[in-house]
């Protein structure tokens, strides 16, 4: 898929911003990469590389960290096939957006499994997208509604 990656640090801009990567905090060092992510075709049948690298998410309407507050957990753990944790083949990172917007960034080393999880406000509404990172096989994206 096309889209605005950073040539320092590889972060994938969501909503067209280039000025400054939310990252590495480079100054316009962004430019449009014709394969920048992977989206899968869920049309077809998933092959065995898809099934490891497509993110997988789970809403929680009741938040389980911070009680009372009527926060959504988004869960994400990459692959409906959970992908290896292997020095060798592992997930570098799980990229959050909502709504096309950054909002965290997980780095992951191969002693991990390949999960993360945000906690986002009450009344977010929209869409939560996950960009990551295989070290041999690029970057995946999906999204959930919320």
């Amino acid at each position: 898929m096309k889209g605005l990656v950073c040539k320092v640090c590889g972060y994938v801009s969501l909503d067209g911003t280039k000025d400054v990567c939310p990252i590495c905090l480079a100054k316009h060092a962004f430019e449009e990469k014709e394969d920048a992510y992977k989206i899968p075709d869920f049309k077809a049948t998933s092959g065995e590389s898809e099934k490891k690298h497509i993110p997988a998410f789970t809403v929680i309407k009741q938040c389980g960290l911070i009680p009372g507050t009527g926060c959504i957990d988004v869960h994400v753990k990459i692959g409906e096939v959970l992908h290896p944790a292997l020095p060798e083949h592992h997930i570098q990172e799980i990229t959050f957006y909502v709504n096309n917007k950054f909002v965290a960034n997980v780095m992951l080393i191969s002693d991990v499994n390949p999960a993360a999880v945000i906690h986002l406000k009450e009344n977010t509404k929209g869409k939560v997208q996950v960009i990551e990172t295989c070290n041999l096989h690029g970057k995946w994206f999906n999204e959930v509604g919320i």
